[in-house]
Protein backbone atom coordinates (compact mmCIF):
# COMPACT_ATOMS: atom_id res chain seq x y z
CA UNK A 1 0.00 0.00 0.00
CA UNK A 2 1.09 3.41 -0.79
CA UNK A 3 2.41 5.32 2.01
CA UNK A 4 1.71 9.31 2.14
CA UNK A 5 4.03 12.04 3.25
CA UNK A 6 2.06 15.81 3.97
CA UNK A 7 4.29 18.36 4.13
CA UNK A 8 3.01 22.12 5.03
CA UNK A 9 4.08 25.33 6.16
CA UNK A 10 4.02 28.14 8.50
CA UNK A 11 4.83 31.40 9.67
CA UNK A 12 5.57 32.79 6.26
CA UNK A 13 5.15 31.83 2.74
CA UNK A 14 8.51 31.53 0.66
CA UNK A 15 10.04 29.25 2.89
CA UNK A 16 11.23 26.83 0.39
CA UNK A 17 7.73 24.00 0.86
CA UNK A 18 8.05 23.16 -2.83
CA UNK A 19 12.39 22.92 -3.01
CA UNK A 20 12.03 20.65 0.61
CA UNK A 21 9.05 18.30 -0.99
CA UNK A 22 11.11 18.35 -3.76
CA UNK A 23 14.27 17.08 -1.84
CA UNK A 24 12.40 14.93 0.49
CA UNK A 25 11.31 13.33 -2.93
CA UNK A 26 14.91 12.62 -4.16
CA UNK A 27 15.84 11.20 -0.65
CA UNK A 28 13.48 8.34 -1.21
CA UNK A 29 14.01 7.08 -4.61
CA UNK A 30 18.15 7.65 -3.76
CA UNK A 31 16.98 5.19 -1.20
CA UNK A 32 15.19 2.49 -3.51
CA UNK A 33 11.70 4.03 -3.50
CA UNK A 34 9.31 4.92 -6.46
CA UNK A 35 7.91 8.30 -5.37
CA UNK A 36 4.88 9.99 -7.03
CA UNK A 37 4.77 14.19 -5.97
CA UNK A 38 1.33 16.39 -6.09
CA UNK A 39 0.86 19.62 -4.90
CA UNK A 40 -2.58 21.55 -3.50
CA UNK A 41 -2.78 25.13 -4.06
CA UNK A 42 -5.56 26.84 -1.70
CA UNK A 43 -5.90 29.71 -4.93
CA UNK A 44 -9.58 30.21 -6.88
CA UNK A 45 -8.12 30.07 -9.70
CA UNK A 46 -8.29 26.73 -11.78
CA UNK A 47 -5.08 26.99 -12.56
CA UNK A 48 -2.39 29.55 -12.75
CA UNK A 49 -2.44 29.49 -16.46
CA UNK A 50 -4.48 32.92 -16.82
CA UNK A 51 -2.20 34.68 -14.14
CA UNK A 52 0.71 37.22 -14.31
CA UNK A 53 3.89 36.02 -13.63
CA UNK A 54 4.11 39.06 -11.06
CA UNK A 55 1.49 37.41 -9.40
CA UNK A 56 2.75 33.44 -9.18
CA UNK A 57 6.15 32.87 -10.92
CA UNK A 58 6.27 30.84 -14.03
CA UNK A 59 3.45 28.23 -15.63
CA UNK A 60 5.38 24.64 -15.35
CA UNK A 61 3.55 22.79 -18.01
CA UNK A 62 3.41 18.91 -17.38
CA UNK A 63 3.95 16.47 -20.84
CA UNK A 64 0.36 15.67 -20.72
CA UNK A 65 -0.48 19.80 -20.96
CA UNK A 66 -1.08 20.77 -17.59
CA UNK A 67 -0.59 24.31 -16.59
CA UNK A 68 0.60 24.04 -13.10
CA UNK A 69 2.60 25.61 -10.37
CA UNK A 70 6.30 26.42 -10.74
CA UNK A 71 6.76 24.02 -7.82
CA UNK A 72 6.39 21.15 -10.33
CA UNK A 73 9.47 22.22 -11.74
CA UNK A 74 11.23 21.22 -8.39
CA UNK A 75 9.47 18.14 -8.49
CA UNK A 76 10.74 17.05 -12.03
CA UNK A 77 14.18 18.30 -11.77
CA UNK A 78 15.09 16.54 -8.29
CA UNK A 79 13.12 13.52 -9.12
CA UNK A 80 12.23 10.90 -11.67
CA UNK A 81 8.75 11.28 -11.16
CA UNK A 82 6.90 12.77 -14.68
CA UNK A 83 4.22 14.95 -13.27
CA UNK A 84 0.12 14.92 -15.21
CA UNK A 85 -2.62 16.64 -14.65
CA UNK A 86 -3.75 14.89 -11.28
CA UNK A 87 -0.55 16.20 -9.96
CA UNK A 88 -1.70 20.21 -9.04
CA UNK A 89 -5.35 20.71 -7.79
CA UNK A 90 -6.59 24.04 -6.87
CA UNK A 91 -9.45 25.19 -5.20
CA UNK A 92 -10.78 26.17 -7.65
CA UNK A 93 -10.28 22.75 -9.74
CA UNK A 94 -12.06 21.38 -6.78
CA UNK A 95 -14.87 23.27 -6.43
CA UNK A 96 -15.74 22.96 -10.13
CA UNK A 97 -15.56 19.23 -10.00
CA UNK A 98 -18.18 19.26 -7.07
CA UNK A 99 -20.22 21.90 -8.71
CA UNK A 100 -20.69 19.72 -12.32
CA UNK A 101 -21.38 16.73 -9.93
CA UNK A 102 -24.24 18.99 -7.90
CA UNK A 103 -25.91 19.95 -11.56
CA UNK A 104 -25.49 16.71 -12.83
CA UNK A 105 -27.25 15.53 -9.83
CA UNK A 106 -24.82 12.93 -8.45
CA UNK A 107 -25.55 14.04 -4.97
CA UNK A 108 -29.19 12.94 -4.76
CA UNK A 109 -30.84 16.06 -3.31
CA UNK A 110 -28.41 16.66 -0.85
CA UNK A 111 -27.35 20.06 0.33
CA UNK A 112 -23.94 20.26 -1.02
CA UNK A 113 -21.11 21.71 1.80
CA UNK A 114 -17.31 21.81 2.61
CA UNK A 115 -18.04 18.57 4.72
CA UNK A 116 -17.88 16.15 3.51
CA UNK A 117 -18.43 17.01 -0.36
CA UNK A 118 -15.39 19.82 -0.83
CA UNK A 119 -13.10 17.44 1.83
CA UNK A 120 -13.79 14.22 -0.09
CA UNK A 121 -13.18 15.69 -3.18
CA UNK A 122 -9.58 16.70 -2.22
CA UNK A 123 -9.27 12.94 -0.86
CA UNK A 124 -10.00 12.16 -4.02
CA UNK A 125 -7.57 14.13 -5.66
CA UNK A 126 -4.52 13.33 -3.63
CA UNK A 127 -5.69 9.29 -4.59
CA UNK A 128 -5.53 10.34 -7.93
CA UNK A 129 -2.21 11.61 -7.46
CA UNK A 130 -0.71 8.58 -6.63
CA UNK A 131 0.62 8.11 -9.99
CA UNK A 132 0.34 4.00 -10.87
CA UNK A 133 0.41 1.12 -8.85
CA UNK A 134 3.75 0.49 -7.72
CA UNK A 135 4.42 3.93 -5.94
CA UNK A 136 6.16 3.42 -2.54
CA UNK A 137 5.16 6.89 -1.06
CA UNK A 138 2.78 9.99 -2.59
CA UNK A 139 4.20 13.22 -1.72
CA UNK A 140 1.81 16.02 -0.86
CA UNK A 141 2.98 19.61 -0.54
CA UNK A 142 -0.09 21.90 0.71
CA UNK A 143 -0.05 25.18 -1.11
CA UNK A 144 -0.18 28.56 1.33
CA UNK A 145 0.61 28.97 5.28
CA UNK A 146 -1.11 27.03 8.12
CA UNK A 147 -3.78 29.90 9.41
CA UNK A 148 -4.41 31.22 6.01
CA UNK A 149 -8.65 31.29 5.51
CA UNK A 150 -8.20 29.51 2.17
CA UNK A 151 -6.44 26.53 3.42
CA UNK A 152 -8.72 24.83 5.93
CA UNK A 153 -10.61 22.71 3.88
CA UNK A 154 -7.04 20.98 2.02
CA UNK A 155 -5.80 20.85 5.89
CA UNK A 156 -9.18 19.41 7.10
CA UNK A 157 -9.28 17.13 4.29
CA UNK A 158 -5.28 15.34 4.85
CA UNK A 159 -6.62 15.64 8.84
CA UNK A 160 -9.65 13.36 7.40
CA UNK A 161 -7.37 11.20 5.50
CA UNK A 162 -4.95 10.20 8.19
CA UNK A 163 -7.67 9.20 9.94
CA UNK A 164 -8.71 6.37 7.34
CA UNK A 165 -5.36 5.30 7.13
CA UNK A 166 -3.00 3.27 9.58
CA UNK A 167 -0.84 5.72 11.66
CA UNK A 168 2.06 3.86 9.94
CA UNK A 169 1.53 4.80 6.61
CA UNK A 170 0.51 8.70 6.86
CA UNK A 171 3.79 11.22 8.31
CA UNK A 172 2.98 14.89 8.26
CA UNK A 173 6.28 17.22 7.88
CA UNK A 174 5.50 20.72 8.99
CA UNK A 175 8.34 23.25 7.77
CA UNK A 176 8.57 26.41 9.40
CA UNK A 177 10.88 29.24 10.03
CA UNK A 178 13.10 30.65 13.24
CA UNK A 179 13.47 34.33 12.84
CA UNK A 180 16.87 35.90 13.30
CA UNK A 181 16.20 39.02 14.92
CA UNK A 182 19.76 41.37 14.88
CA UNK A 183 18.80 44.24 17.18
CA UNK A 184 18.58 41.46 20.12
CA UNK A 185 21.28 38.49 18.03
CA UNK A 186 18.88 35.98 18.49
CA UNK A 187 16.38 33.60 17.30
CA UNK A 188 12.98 33.41 17.99
CA UNK A 189 11.05 30.22 18.78
CA UNK A 190 7.52 31.57 19.31
CA UNK A 191 5.85 31.69 15.27
CA UNK A 192 7.19 27.95 15.18
CA UNK A 193 5.19 27.20 18.44
CA UNK A 194 2.32 29.11 17.19
CA UNK A 195 2.27 27.92 14.36
CA UNK A 196 2.05 24.25 15.36
CA UNK A 197 -0.37 25.46 17.46
CA UNK A 198 -2.83 26.33 14.84
CA UNK A 199 -1.90 23.09 12.94
CA UNK A 200 -2.61 21.08 16.53
CA UNK A 201 -5.77 23.23 16.74
CA UNK A 202 -7.22 21.60 13.61
CA UNK A 203 -6.26 18.33 14.99
CA UNK A 204 -3.05 17.72 12.83
CA UNK A 205 0.02 17.08 15.05
CA UNK A 206 3.08 17.36 13.25
CA UNK A 207 5.43 14.14 13.25
CA UNK A 208 8.44 16.26 11.65
CA UNK A 209 9.42 19.90 11.76
CA UNK A 210 11.87 21.51 9.49
CA UNK A 211 13.10 24.75 10.83
CA UNK A 212 14.71 27.34 8.34
CA UNK A 213 17.21 29.03 10.11
CA UNK A 214 19.76 31.70 8.97
CA UNK A 215 21.88 30.66 12.04
CA UNK A 216 22.63 27.49 13.88
CA UNK A 217 20.29 26.24 15.65
CA UNK A 218 21.03 25.14 19.34
CA UNK A 219 20.21 22.27 21.27
CA UNK A 220 18.61 23.99 24.03
CA UNK A 221 16.13 25.88 21.33
CA UNK A 222 15.57 22.20 19.77
CA UNK A 223 14.68 21.18 23.34
CA UNK A 224 12.02 24.19 23.91
CA UNK A 225 10.51 23.52 20.16
CA UNK A 226 10.15 19.75 20.80
CA UNK A 227 8.52 20.62 24.65
CA UNK A 228 6.30 23.54 23.25
CA UNK A 229 4.83 21.71 19.95
CA UNK A 230 4.74 18.06 20.89
CA UNK A 231 7.53 16.46 18.68
CA UNK A 232 10.60 14.60 19.99
CA UNK A 233 13.82 16.23 20.00
CA UNK A 234 15.14 14.11 17.17
CA UNK A 235 12.82 14.56 14.72
CA UNK A 236 13.25 18.71 15.18
CA UNK A 237 15.27 19.41 11.80
CA UNK A 238 17.27 22.69 11.29
CA UNK A 239 16.78 23.30 7.52
CA UNK A 240 19.71 26.44 7.15
CA UNK A 241 19.78 28.82 4.16
CA UNK A 242 22.53 27.46 1.68
CA UNK A 243 25.98 28.66 0.79
CA UNK A 244 25.82 28.77 -2.83
CA UNK A 245 22.87 26.21 -4.67
CA UNK A 246 19.53 25.16 -3.70
CA UNK A 247 21.08 21.80 -4.54
CA UNK A 248 22.67 21.32 -1.52
CA UNK A 249 19.47 20.66 0.38
CA UNK A 250 18.86 16.73 -0.03
CA UNK A 251 22.29 16.56 1.00
CA UNK A 252 21.78 18.77 4.39
CA UNK A 253 18.52 17.20 4.83
CA UNK A 254 20.63 13.80 5.11
CA UNK A 255 23.13 15.09 7.31
CA UNK A 256 20.17 15.76 9.84
CA UNK A 257 18.84 12.24 9.89
CA UNK A 258 15.95 12.88 7.73
CA UNK A 259 15.86 10.02 5.68
CA UNK A 260 16.14 7.82 8.54
CA UNK A 261 13.80 9.22 10.50
CA UNK A 262 10.85 8.86 7.53
CA UNK A 263 11.90 5.51 7.19
CA UNK A 264 11.21 4.82 10.80
CA UNK A 265 7.58 6.15 10.46
CA UNK A 266 6.25 4.57 7.59
CA UNK A 267 8.15 1.19 8.11
CA UNK A 268 10.02 1.66 5.01
CA UNK A 269 12.82 -1.17 4.80
CA UNK A 270 14.64 -1.17 1.75
CA UNK A 271 17.63 -2.48 2.63
CA UNK A 272 19.40 0.77 0.55
CA UNK A 273 21.65 3.33 2.02
CA UNK A 274 20.43 6.81 1.00
CA UNK A 275 23.03 7.45 -1.82
CA UNK A 276 24.06 10.68 -3.10
CA UNK A 277 27.22 10.27 -4.17
CA UNK A 278 26.89 11.74 -7.89
CA UNK A 279 25.18 13.99 -6.16
CA UNK A 280 28.27 15.38 -4.08
CA UNK A 281 30.27 15.07 -6.79
CA UNK A 282 28.24 17.55 -8.61
CA UNK A 283 28.41 20.07 -5.61
CA UNK A 284 31.67 19.71 -5.46
CA UNK A 285 32.11 20.60 -9.19
CA UNK A 286 30.13 23.64 -8.92
CA UNK A 287 32.14 24.89 -6.22
CA UNK A 288 35.36 24.13 -7.55
CA UNK A 289 34.33 25.54 -10.53
CA UNK A 290 36.73 28.80 -11.79
CA UNK A 291 35.49 29.56 -15.30
CA UNK A 292 32.33 31.90 -16.25
CA UNK A 293 30.77 33.35 -18.81
CA UNK A 294 27.66 36.02 -18.61
CA UNK A 295 24.49 35.95 -20.25
CA UNK A 296 21.85 38.61 -20.94
CA UNK A 297 18.48 37.43 -20.23
CA UNK A 298 15.81 40.03 -21.66
CA UNK A 299 12.65 39.11 -20.80
CA UNK A 300 8.89 41.11 -20.01
CA UNK A 301 8.99 40.22 -16.27
CA UNK A 302 12.66 40.19 -15.77
CA UNK A 303 12.19 42.07 -12.04
CA UNK A 304 10.71 38.68 -10.52
CA UNK A 305 13.01 35.71 -10.12
CA UNK A 306 10.52 33.42 -9.79
CA UNK A 307 8.88 34.21 -13.26
CA UNK A 308 12.07 32.72 -15.16
CA UNK A 309 12.53 30.42 -12.67
CA UNK A 310 13.01 27.29 -14.89
CA UNK A 311 15.04 29.13 -17.42
CA UNK A 312 17.51 30.37 -14.85
CA UNK A 313 17.91 26.53 -13.35
CA UNK A 314 18.68 24.94 -16.62
CA UNK A 315 21.03 27.55 -17.70
CA UNK A 316 22.49 26.62 -14.21
CA UNK A 317 22.75 23.17 -15.47
CA UNK A 318 24.48 23.68 -18.30
CA UNK A 319 27.05 25.83 -16.42
CA UNK A 320 27.46 22.61 -14.32
CA UNK A 321 27.98 20.34 -17.71
CA UNK A 322 30.42 22.84 -18.99
CA UNK A 323 32.57 23.15 -15.97
CA UNK A 324 31.43 27.15 -15.69
CA UNK A 325 29.62 29.59 -13.52
CA UNK A 326 26.58 31.64 -15.36
CA UNK A 327 26.44 35.07 -14.66
CA UNK A 328 22.82 36.59 -15.66
CA UNK A 329 22.74 39.82 -16.65
CA UNK A 330 18.77 40.24 -16.06
CA UNK A 331 17.60 43.36 -18.28
CA UNK A 332 14.02 44.56 -18.52
CA UNK A 333 13.41 44.43 -22.39
CA UNK A 334 11.27 47.93 -21.97
CA UNK A 335 14.99 49.08 -20.39
CA UNK A 336 16.27 47.97 -24.17
CA UNK A 337 13.84 50.74 -26.20
CA UNK A 338 14.75 53.78 -23.47
CA UNK A 339 18.71 52.83 -22.93
CA UNK A 340 19.98 51.45 -26.21
CA UNK A 341 21.45 47.90 -26.70
CA UNK A 342 24.56 49.16 -24.59
CA UNK A 343 23.26 47.01 -21.52
CA UNK A 344 24.27 44.29 -23.87
CA UNK A 345 27.83 45.08 -23.99
CA UNK A 346 30.10 43.04 -22.81
CA UNK A 347 27.68 39.41 -22.10
CA UNK A 348 28.53 36.26 -24.12
CA UNK A 349 25.25 35.18 -24.97
CA UNK A 350 21.78 36.63 -25.09
CA UNK A 351 18.43 34.54 -24.32
CA UNK A 352 15.40 35.93 -25.07
CA UNK A 353 12.11 34.02 -23.00
CA UNK A 354 8.41 33.42 -23.43
CA UNK A 355 5.53 36.23 -22.34
CA UNK A 356 2.06 37.54 -23.69
CA UNK A 357 1.34 40.86 -24.09
CA UNK A 358 2.83 43.69 -26.36
CA UNK A 359 5.04 44.97 -23.82
CA UNK A 360 8.51 44.73 -24.05
CA UNK A 361 8.67 43.03 -27.75
CA UNK A 362 10.15 46.29 -29.69
CA UNK A 363 13.11 45.72 -27.49
CA UNK A 364 13.40 42.07 -27.34
CA UNK A 365 13.88 42.41 -31.68
CA UNK A 366 16.27 45.04 -31.00
CA UNK A 367 18.06 43.10 -28.60
CA UNK A 368 17.95 40.07 -31.24
CA UNK A 369 19.32 42.32 -34.23
CA UNK A 370 22.64 43.50 -31.78
CA UNK A 371 23.28 39.73 -30.79
CA UNK A 372 22.79 38.48 -34.55
CA UNK A 373 25.54 41.34 -35.95
CA UNK A 374 27.98 41.26 -33.34
CA UNK A 375 27.78 37.45 -33.52
CA UNK A 376 27.18 37.14 -30.19
CA UNK A 377 25.43 33.67 -29.22
CA UNK A 378 21.54 33.64 -29.35
CA UNK A 379 18.72 31.97 -28.02
CA UNK A 380 15.33 32.46 -28.08
CA UNK A 381 12.52 30.46 -26.54
CA UNK A 382 8.73 30.58 -27.83
CA UNK A 383 8.25 34.22 -28.12
CA UNK A 384 12.19 34.45 -28.30
CA UNK A 385 11.51 32.14 -31.97
CA UNK A 386 8.90 34.89 -32.74
CA UNK A 387 10.85 37.88 -31.80
CA UNK A 388 14.25 36.40 -34.10
CA UNK A 389 11.28 35.90 -36.82
CA UNK A 390 10.47 39.13 -37.08
CA UNK A 391 13.78 40.51 -36.61
CA UNK A 392 14.96 38.85 -39.50
CA UNK A 393 12.38 39.12 -41.50
CA UNK A 394 12.46 43.46 -41.45
CA UNK A 395 16.22 43.46 -41.51
CA UNK A 396 17.41 41.11 -43.49
CA UNK A 397 14.53 39.72 -46.10
CA UNK A 398 13.05 43.62 -46.49
CA UNK A 399 9.79 42.83 -45.13
CA UNK A 400 9.15 46.54 -43.65
CA UNK A 401 6.83 46.57 -40.80
CA UNK A 402 6.82 42.84 -40.59
CA UNK A 403 5.56 42.07 -36.93
CA UNK A 404 2.87 38.93 -35.05
CA UNK A 405 -0.68 38.85 -35.42
CA UNK A 406 -1.20 38.83 -32.08
CA UNK A 407 -0.33 42.68 -31.48
CA UNK A 408 0.03 44.09 -35.18
CA UNK A 409 -3.66 42.43 -36.90
CA UNK A 410 -3.26 45.25 -39.18
CA UNK A 411 0.63 44.09 -40.47
CA UNK A 412 1.59 43.63 -44.37
CA UNK A 413 3.50 40.57 -43.11
CA UNK A 414 2.07 38.64 -40.56
CA UNK A 415 5.60 36.47 -40.21
CA UNK A 416 3.58 35.11 -36.84
CA UNK A 417 0.20 34.00 -37.12
CA UNK A 418 -2.85 32.56 -34.78
CA UNK A 419 -2.64 29.00 -35.38
CA UNK A 420 -5.39 27.24 -37.09
CA UNK A 421 -7.12 25.86 -34.70
CA UNK A 422 -6.31 28.55 -31.99
CA UNK A 423 -9.33 31.00 -33.66
CA UNK A 424 -12.96 29.68 -33.04
CA UNK A 425 -10.95 29.45 -28.91
CA UNK A 426 -12.87 32.31 -26.83
CA UNK A 427 -11.90 30.80 -23.22
CA UNK A 428 -8.51 31.53 -22.37
CA UNK A 429 -7.45 28.76 -19.78
CA UNK A 430 -6.07 26.01 -20.91
CA UNK A 431 -6.48 26.23 -24.38
CA UNK A 432 -3.06 27.12 -25.69
CA UNK A 433 -1.19 24.49 -27.61
CA UNK A 434 0.29 22.97 -24.73
CA UNK A 435 2.09 19.72 -23.45
CA UNK A 436 4.70 17.23 -24.90
CA UNK A 437 4.63 17.34 -29.13
CA UNK A 438 7.09 15.83 -31.42
CA UNK A 439 9.90 17.59 -33.64
CA UNK A 440 11.31 16.41 -36.90
CA UNK A 441 14.79 17.64 -37.12
CA UNK A 442 16.78 18.64 -40.18
CA UNK A 443 19.95 16.88 -40.58
CA UNK A 444 22.84 18.69 -40.70
CA UNK A 445 21.65 21.62 -38.88
CA UNK A 446 22.89 22.91 -35.14
CA UNK A 447 20.02 21.27 -33.35
CA UNK A 448 20.74 17.99 -34.75
CA UNK A 449 23.92 18.09 -33.53
CA UNK A 450 23.07 18.93 -30.41
CA UNK A 451 20.03 16.47 -29.48
CA UNK A 452 22.27 13.30 -31.39
CA UNK A 453 18.75 12.70 -32.91
CA UNK A 454 16.55 13.42 -36.03
CA UNK A 455 13.25 13.59 -33.50
CA UNK A 456 12.48 14.87 -30.03
CA UNK A 457 9.26 15.15 -27.71
CA UNK A 458 8.98 19.12 -26.27
CA UNK A 459 6.49 20.66 -24.07
CA UNK A 460 4.33 23.76 -25.49
CA UNK A 461 2.40 26.93 -24.44
CA UNK A 462 1.63 28.83 -27.08
CA UNK A 463 -1.48 30.17 -29.66
CA UNK A 464 0.57 31.50 -32.22
CA UNK A 465 3.38 29.84 -35.05
CA UNK A 466 5.61 30.84 -37.79
CA UNK A 467 3.40 31.92 -40.46
CA UNK A 468 3.66 28.76 -43.44
CA UNK A 469 2.90 31.56 -46.00
CA UNK A 470 6.19 32.96 -45.76
CA UNK A 471 8.07 29.28 -45.49
CA UNK A 472 9.75 29.58 -48.88
CA UNK A 473 10.33 33.57 -47.98
CA UNK A 474 12.71 32.55 -45.47
CA UNK A 475 13.80 28.96 -46.94
CA UNK A 476 15.18 31.09 -50.09
CA UNK A 477 17.41 32.94 -46.95
CA UNK A 478 19.97 31.48 -44.61
CA UNK A 479 17.37 31.25 -41.96
CA UNK A 480 16.94 27.49 -41.42
CA UNK A 481 14.24 25.85 -40.53
CA UNK A 482 15.60 23.13 -38.66
CA UNK A 483 12.44 21.52 -36.93
CA UNK A 484 9.05 20.82 -37.85
CA UNK A 485 5.98 19.24 -36.31
CA UNK A 486 5.01 16.50 -38.96
CA UNK A 487 1.30 16.72 -37.51
CA UNK A 488 0.53 20.21 -38.20
CA UNK A 489 3.61 20.98 -40.37
CA UNK A 490 4.69 23.02 -37.81
CA UNK A 491 7.81 25.08 -37.57
CA UNK A 492 9.23 24.30 -34.32
CA UNK A 493 12.97 25.21 -34.96
CA UNK A 494 14.98 28.46 -36.55
CA UNK A 495 18.51 28.68 -36.86
CA UNK A 496 21.91 30.60 -38.87
CA UNK A 497 24.13 28.71 -39.82
CA UNK A 498 26.50 31.70 -40.82
CA UNK A 499 26.12 32.26 -36.84
CA UNK A 500 28.68 31.33 -33.95
CA UNK A 501 25.37 29.87 -32.08
CA UNK A 502 21.61 31.34 -33.47
CA UNK A 503 18.87 29.09 -32.59
CA UNK A 504 14.85 29.65 -31.70
CA UNK A 505 12.40 27.62 -30.72
CA UNK A 506 8.63 27.58 -30.43
CA UNK A 507 8.81 25.00 -27.41
CA UNK A 508 10.11 25.14 -23.52
CA UNK A 509 13.08 22.86 -23.17
CA UNK A 510 13.70 24.60 -20.13
CA UNK A 511 11.04 22.20 -18.40
CA UNK A 512 12.90 18.99 -19.33
CA UNK A 513 16.54 20.36 -17.77
CA UNK A 514 17.89 18.67 -14.60
CA UNK A 515 21.21 18.95 -12.44
CA UNK A 516 22.65 16.17 -13.53
CA UNK A 517 20.70 16.24 -17.05
CA UNK A 518 21.16 19.30 -18.56
CA UNK A 519 18.89 19.96 -21.96
CA UNK A 520 20.94 19.98 -24.84
CA UNK A 521 20.55 23.19 -26.14
CA UNK A 522 21.36 24.81 -23.24
CA UNK A 523 24.12 22.85 -22.79
CA UNK A 524 25.27 24.03 -26.64
CA UNK A 525 24.36 27.35 -25.66
CA UNK A 526 26.53 27.63 -22.71
CA UNK A 527 28.91 26.34 -24.16
CA UNK A 528 29.26 28.72 -26.95
CA UNK A 529 29.10 31.79 -24.59
CA UNK A 530 32.06 30.32 -22.84
CA UNK A 531 33.75 30.31 -26.17
CA UNK A 532 32.88 34.11 -27.00
CA UNK A 533 34.49 34.78 -23.01
CA UNK A 534 37.08 33.66 -24.08
CA UNK A 535 37.95 36.15 -26.06
CA UNK A 536 38.06 38.39 -23.19
CA UNK A 537 37.67 38.64 -19.38
CA UNK A 538 36.28 35.43 -17.87
CA UNK A 539 35.85 36.36 -14.39
CA UNK A 540 33.11 39.19 -14.70
CA UNK A 541 30.71 40.69 -12.37
CA UNK A 542 27.06 40.72 -13.20
CA UNK A 543 24.08 41.41 -10.76
CA UNK A 544 23.77 37.45 -10.16
CA UNK A 545 25.76 34.42 -9.86
CA UNK A 546 23.70 30.96 -11.16
CA UNK A 547 25.87 28.53 -9.32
Amino acid sequence: MTKHIFITGGVVSSLGKGLTSAAIGMILERRGLKVSMQKLDPYINVDPGTMSPFQHGEVYVTNDGAETDLDLGHYERFTHTRLTKTSNFTTGKIYQAVIDKERHGDYLGRTVQVIPHITDEIKSAIRAGVTGPDVDVALTEIGGTVGDIEGLPFLEAVRQFALENPPEDVLFVHLTLLPYLRASGEMKTKPTQQSVGKLREIGIQPDILICRTEKPMTQEMAQKISLFCNVRIERVIEERDVDFSIYEVPVNLVAAGLDELIAEHLHLTTGIETDLADWREMLAHIRHTTRSCEVAVVGKYIELHDAYKSIYEALSHAGIANDCKILVRKISAEDILSEGTELLEGVDGLLVPGGFGERGIEGKISAIRWAREHDVPFFGICLGLQCAVIEYARNVLGLAGAHTLEHSPHTEHPVINLMEDQKQVDDKGGTMRLGAYRCEIAPGTLASRLYGTDHVSERHRHRFEFNNDYRETFQGSNMVLSGRNPERDLVEMIELPEHPFFIGVQFHPEFQSAPLSPHPIFKGFVEAALEHSRGGNTNKVAAETMA
